[in-house]
């Protein structure tokens, strides 16, 4: 009887993990698009991308234009400054995001050449976005978009 109770415990435990990694797989996607410079706007869609992040949803962020910023070692103070009420900046709920299961960071892939710099330049984990492949992460039937 004990032998049974251990394999029934076993094959449970088993069952569990298969289900929470067949969860974490259809879990949906949600492509933030960021452009803006304004701190607030900024600080603001990473703290809804990481809200839907814990309410189970893969965030893929996609920094463009202004919001590139975010993205750059050498960040300008509005990227990194504490915004009330938590005194977090945007950059620092960015990188929180990025340690996230399935989680990509990118910057458009304008962004480095119209600055006329390389990939250097970037936080480490931040990579530049191939247009095919976020075309592709766009339209894909699981994701939202915030913008």
């Amino acid at each position: 009887m004990t032998r049974l109770k251990t394999h029934l415990a076993t094959a449970a435990t088993a069952l569990c993990l298969y289900a929470s990694a067949a969860a974490a797989q259809e879990a949906p996607k949600l492509v933030t698009i960021l452009t803006e410079a304004e701190p607030q706007t900024q600080l603001m869609a990473m703290v809804l991308t990481l809200q839907a992040a814990k309410q189970g949803a893969a965030p893929h962020v996609l920094l463009c234009d202004a919001g590139g910023a975010l993205a750059l070692k050498d960040a300008p103070e509005s990227a990194t400054a504490g915004q009330p009420p938590m005194d977090v900046s945007p950059q620092g709920l960015m990188q929180k995001i990025m340690t996230l299961p399935g989680a990509k960071v990118e910057v458009c892939a304008l962004y480095l050449p119209g600055l006329g710099q390389g990939p250097e330049i970037l936080l480490e984990g931040v990579g530049v976005a191939k247009p095919a492949a976020m075309a592709q992460a766009m339209m894909a039937a699981d994701a939202r978009m915030s913008f």
